[in-house]
């Protein structure tokens, strides 16, 4: 295998290079729109639509920016991720009220709920304009990216299947909602959804459970860029000892080199080679 140069569209279920491009498409959502545009032009996506909500919640977040890219056979739509010292007071705030779930399923965390509303309308618009054939629809996103990638997911498959999901791929992933949309989500979604966390990034560790959780699928990375399905539990333990400690949330400190997107993208790469 070697690190793919041309976005596939005629994609069906996982594999690891397409893993590699939705990790691509979910760091262009951190640049200008400018650059986005120019990207997806040069990917083979002939649409782009910019989404982007500024709101006030009572969280360290001022606005979501997602962009949605559309080609012949594939429709793509990332989510931007923030900063972990954005995320920090989010991820670690036991007092954050859960929001009910997509069709009063479960519960979700409430600033993401909140982000995703700011623009879930515009986003839900593009799919279903851009969609003129058949072209298959993925979601992506890091960091709080692939927290609004999973949920706009969910919210779709429960409140408007015609739009639901061919795939879902996030990376470095914060836990999102409770066990019962969990499982709704997985009834729904399993084997479209793929959940990649490498080495020992923190942000996947939080919120803590029990109040929220993971959905399934994970793809775990560690640093030799070998890619597990499931992380064992000596080494799950390990990398969870390690990403909590007092300093998580440290710009040099482990859980934080290994959450940033660059980081992903040296290990896929890694993995492909």
């Amino acid at each position: 295998m070697a690190v793919p140069t041309v976005f596939e569209q005629h994609v069906s279920g996982y594999s690891l290079p397409h893993a590699y491009w939705m990790a691509r498409a979910a760091d262009l959502a951190y640049k200008d729109e400018a650059t986005i545009e120019e990207q997806a032009h040069a990917w083979g996506f002939g649409t782009v639509r910019h989404h982007r909500t500024a709101f006030t919640p009572p969280f360290p977040l001022q606005d979501t920016q997602a962009y949605t890219m559309a080609g012949d056979d594939m429709i793509v739509t990332a989510f931007r991720g923030t900063e972990p010292a954005q995320l920090r007071d989010w991820l670690t705030d036991a007092s954050t009220p859960p929001w009910p779930g997509p069709a009063r399923t479960g519960y979700v965390h409430y600033g993401f709920a909140e982000a995703l509303d700011s623009v879930f309308p515009d986003v839900a618009k593009a799919i279903s304009d851009l969609r003129t054939g058949d072209q298959t629809v993925w979601f992506t996103g890091h960091s709080l990216g692939g927290a609004l990638a999973m949920l706009v997911a969910a919210r779709l498959d429960l409140e408007d299947p015609r739009l639901a999901a061919d795939g879902v791929y996030t990376f470095g992933q914060p836990r999102t909602c409770d066990r019962i949309l969990a499982a709704a989500y997985d009834k729904g979604l399993k084997g479209r959804t793929f959940r990649f966390v490498h080495g020992n990034d923190i942000v996947p560790e939080l919120p803590p459970e029990p109040a929220f959780t993971h959905v399934e699928s994970l793809r775990h990375i560690d640093s030799a860029g070998r890619v597990k399905e499931r992380v064992g539990l000596v080494a799950g333990l390990s990398d969870r000892a390690k990403g909590l400690g007092a300093a998580a949330f440290s710009p040099d400190g482990e859980g934080i080199r290994d959450h940033l997107m660059r980081s992903y993208l040296a290990a896929l790469e890694k993995a492909l080679a």
